[in-house]
C-alpha cells in the first residue's frame, strides 16, 4: 500500500496517551471470585467467561464519573499530543454508539451516554489528536470473529465478519468523530495480505490522511508499532512506535499496583525518541470512569518536566549512535541543536569523538550557561568537549544541556583508543 497520507503530525508528537476502557474495566480483573492472570483487558478469554454471561456485565457498566475534559487535560498537561482510545477490544463490544450492532455503549448499558463523541469534542478544544485503536480480526462476541467460542477460526466466515461488522464498524468511527488520527490496528491473527491491504485501503477512501498501525498485518502499516513494551535495538530505521503500560496491565486490575515510576517513563520516552520512536503510554480507568490516581500522579510529575523540557522532544530527530556508551547519559537532537539528557550528575563531563562546532550550550530549562571547552586529540585524531556543570543537579530526573551547533546535523568521528 502507497504511504502517501502526511505523518509529519505523528513523527513530531513523538508521546501520546493509549487508553484501553471497556466492559472488562467493571471487572477490574475478577470475576466470580477468579483473578485473572495477566493483562486485565483479556478476562473474557482467559476466564473462559461464555458470551451470554459477559454480556450481563454491560447492565451494569455506568460509568458515571467520565469525564473527557480531565482525561484529555491530562494527556495535555503531561504532554501528550494524541489520545488512542480502545473503541472496540477483543470482546466486541463498542465504546461508542455503534448503529451496525446494539452492543455497544448507549444502547446496552444504563451510562446511556457517547464518551466518543465527548472525546472528540474535548480533544478539538485542546489541540489533540483523537485516534481510535479497533481490533479488526479478534472479536469473541462475533461468531466469524477470530477467538470467538470452540469454533476453529480456520473455519468461520471472517468475510463475513469483516462485511457485516468491522468494515461498517470502522465507517462509522471514521464518520461520526472529525477526523481522526490513525486507527490503531491490533492482533491480525491469521488475516491474508489481501484482508490486510483491502482494511487499510478502506481507511483511506474515507480518510486520506488517517495513518493505519502496523499491527493491521502484512506490512500495510504507515509505521511500525513494536511489541507491547519493546524498545528496538538500534539501529532500527522508519517511522515506529513502542505501546507501553504505567504498570502491568491495560485495562484496570484493582490489585496491580506495580507502577512505573516518573524516573523511569521520563527515561523510557527520551531513549525512545533517542532512536527515533514515539511513545504511546497507556492508561487503564476503571468502571466508573475514573484514571486510577497513582496514574494520574505520574503523568503529572512528567508533564512538570515536559513542560521546561519538551523542545527536547517534539520534532527530534534520531541520533547517530556514539561509538561508546555513556552511562546515565543520552541524547535527542533537532537541526543545529544537540540536547545531552543527564539522568546522573557530575561536576564534569568529556564527550569524545564529538566533531560539531559548539556556539553554546545551556540548561534547556533555565536557560543558565555551561562552560565548555573544545579540544583536538592529533594522535587519537578526535575532538573532545569537556563540560564544567553546576555542583547540585537542577532536576532530579534528567537535566538537559542544549548544545546549539553550527553544523545542521551530529558530526561523530570513530573511536580508536581512548
Amino acid at each position: 500500500m502507497a504511504k502517501y497520507c502526511d505523518q509529519k503530525w505523528w513523527q513530531d508528537a513523538k508521546f501520546g496517551m493509549f487508553i484501553h476502557w471497556g466492559l472488562y474495566s467493571q471487572l477490574a480483573g475478577e470475576w466470580k471470585g477468579q483473578k485473572v492472570k495477566g493483562i486485565g483487558e483479556w478476562i473474557m478469554k482467559q476466564l473462559n467467561i461464555p458470551v451470554e454471561e459477559y454480556e450481563r456485565i454491560a447492565k451494569e457498566f455506568n460509568p458515571v464519573h467520565f469525564n473527557a475534559e480531565e482525561w484529555v487535560s491530562l494527556a495535555k498537561k503531561a504532554g501528550m499530543k494524541y489520545i488512542v482510545i480502545t473503541a472496540k477490544h477483543h470482546d466486541g463490544f463498542a465504546m461508542y454508539h455503534s448503529k451496525c450492532s446494539k452492543y455497544n455503549i448507549v444502547d446496552a448499558t444504563p451510562f446511556k451516554r457517547d464518551p466518543m463523541e465527548e472525546l472528540a469534542k474535548a480533544c478539538s478544544d485542546a489541540g489533540i489528536k483523537l485516534c481510535f485503536y479497533y481490533s479488526q480480526a479478534q472479536d469473541w462476541h462475533d461468531p466469524n470473529g477470530y477467538g470467538y467460542g470452540p469454533i476453529p477460526d480456520e473455519e468461520k466466515e471472517f468475510e463475513k465478519y469483516l462485511e457485516e461488522k468491522c468494515k461498517p464498524q470502522i465507517r462509522e468511527l471514521l464518520t461520526q468523530y472529525g477526523e481522526i488520527g490513525l486507527i490503531w490496528f491490533d492482533t491480525p491473527m491469521i488475516m491474508s495480505p489481501e484482508h490486510s491491504r483491502e482494511l487499510a485501503q478502506f481507511v483511506k477512501s474515507i480518510q486520506p490522511n488517517c495513518l493505519v498501525s502496523g499491527r493491521i498485518g502484512n506490512e500495510f502499516g504507515d509505521y511500525m508499532s513494536t511489541g507491547d513494551n519493546k524498545i528496538p535495538t538500534l539501529p532500527y530505521y522508519g517511522s515506529w512506535e513502542v505501546p507501553a503500560t504505567l504498570n502491568d496491565t491495560w485495562g484496570y486490575k484493582k490489585d496491580d499496583d506495580n507502577w512505573k515510576s516518573p524516573k523511569q517513563i521520563i527515561e523510557l520516552l527520551v531513549k525512545i525518541n533517542s532512536r527515533g520512536g514515539n511513545y504511546l503510554l497507556n492508561v487503564g480507568p476503571d468502571g466508573r470512569g475514573v484514571i486510577p490516581e497513582p496514574s494520574v500522579n505520574i503523568l503529572k510529575r512528567v508533564g512538570e518536566w515536559m513542560k521546561d523540557n519538551s523542545e527536547s522532544i517534539y520534532a527530534t530527530q534520531p541520533v547517530p549512535v556514539f561509538p561508546y556508551e555513556m552511562e546515565g547519559i543520552m541524547f535527542t537532537h533537532k537541526p543545529y541543536r544537540l540536547f545531552m539528557h543527564l539522568f546522573q550528575w557530575t561536576d564534569n563531563i568529556v564527550l569524545h569523538c564529538l566533531a560539531n562546532n559548539i556556539r553554546r550550550a545551556y540548561i534547556l530549562a533555565t536557560g543558565e550557561e555551561i562552560k565548555f571547552t573544545r579540544d583536538y586529540i592529533p594522535s587519537l585524531k578526535q575532538h573532545r568537549v569537556s563540560f564544567q556543570l553546576p555542583e547540585k543537579m537542577p532536576d532530579d530526573i534528567d537535566t538537559v544541556i542544549c548544545m546549539e551547533t553550527e553544523e545542521e546535523n551530529v558530526v561523530l568521528e570513530s573511536l580508536d583508543t581512548l
